[in-house]
């Protein structure tokens, strides 16, 4: 059986990326401060492209198999890959922006769900709102487990606790989109489950990078893909979530490559003291 090698990156090569990460979330912080009711998703994807230019960053997306832009704008019932373009939008949207870029060749990915609106002044669904912020605590219950887990599969399997322990309707857990290694290319090995698969998986070690970005739906977890190729949406409408974070394990500890504070204020919720890459 072949089995994909998984990269173990030098201190020096997570610097890189640490730096790539930087540049990409604040980037993301520009992009999602733009992002508001009459502004076109094609809009945001030149906020995005220009600020990264700026820093010297060169974006992945762009181009990625032919994907022809330099952030994924994903709106309501489209879960992930949707094309920035003509689409204006509106009050109580969901939008997901998902972006990476590139230092000295070593690569960052990252994603965040916007509600444009708020339930408090009736301008947006708290069930969309109950929605981002379960998918944000799952992100967050599984880079916790990846900083201390022997094996790739404890991160998808405190994931899913994570989720199926919340109060109130049940959301659904999207199994055809998983994470993924990241390095010296954006997608390499290990997959990254959202859920647990009874598996243990890839046995973590120093220098390993992963992309932890668990999707969830209000509805069912059937999708289909559009006319376009890329933009992927839930096949019964229902709305979607995504977060996303790069994170490294080295010698030291655990550190979130693409949060401004390598998840310090997150992570000590579970008990975890991030440290940067020596």
């Amino acid at each position: 059986m072949f089995r994909s090698r998984v990269e173990l990156k030098t201190p020096e090569q997570l610097r890189h990326m640490d730096a790539a990460g930087s540049i990409l979330c604040e980037a993301l912080d520009a992009t999602v401060a733009a992002a508001a009711p009459g502004v076109t998703t094609g809009e945001l994807n030149d906020v995005f492209s220009e600020f990264i230019a700026r820093r010297g960053a060169k974006p992945n997306f762009l181009n990625y198999h032919g994907f022809p832009a330099c952030i994924c704008t994903s709106v309501n019932e489209e879960v992930v890959h949707g094309i920035p373009g003509g689409r204006v939008l509106e009050q109580g949207d969901v939008l997901k922006i998902d972006g990476g870029c590139i230092i000295a060749g070593w690569h960052s990915d990252s994603a965040r769900t916007v509600i444009l609106g708020s339930s408090a002044d009736g301008t947006a669904d708290p069930a969309d709102e109950r929605l981002s912020e379960i998918t944000k605590g799952a992100l967050w219950a599984g880079i916790a487990a990846f900083a201390e887990a022997k094996h790739i599969g404890e991160v998808g399997e405190a994931i899913e606790e994570h989720i199926t322990s919340q109060k109130g309707p049940a959301l659904g857990i999207l199994e055809d989109y998983v994470g993924h290694g990241i390095g010296s290319a954006m997608h390499m090995a290990p997959d990254v489950f959202n859920y647990s698969t009874g598996m243990k998986g890839t046995k973590i070690k120093p220098g390993m990078a992963v992309a932890i970005e668990p999707m969830l739906v209000r509805g069912g977890i059937d999708t289909k893909v559009l006319d376009d190729d890329w933009t992927v949406v839930t096949t019964d409408g229902s709305r979607s979530s995504q977060w996303e974070h790069s994170v490294c394990r080295h010698e030291d500890g655990v550190w979130v490559l693409t949060a401004p504070d390598g998840g310090a204020v997150e992570l000590a919720a579970h008990g975890i003291t991030p440290a940067p890459p020596a």
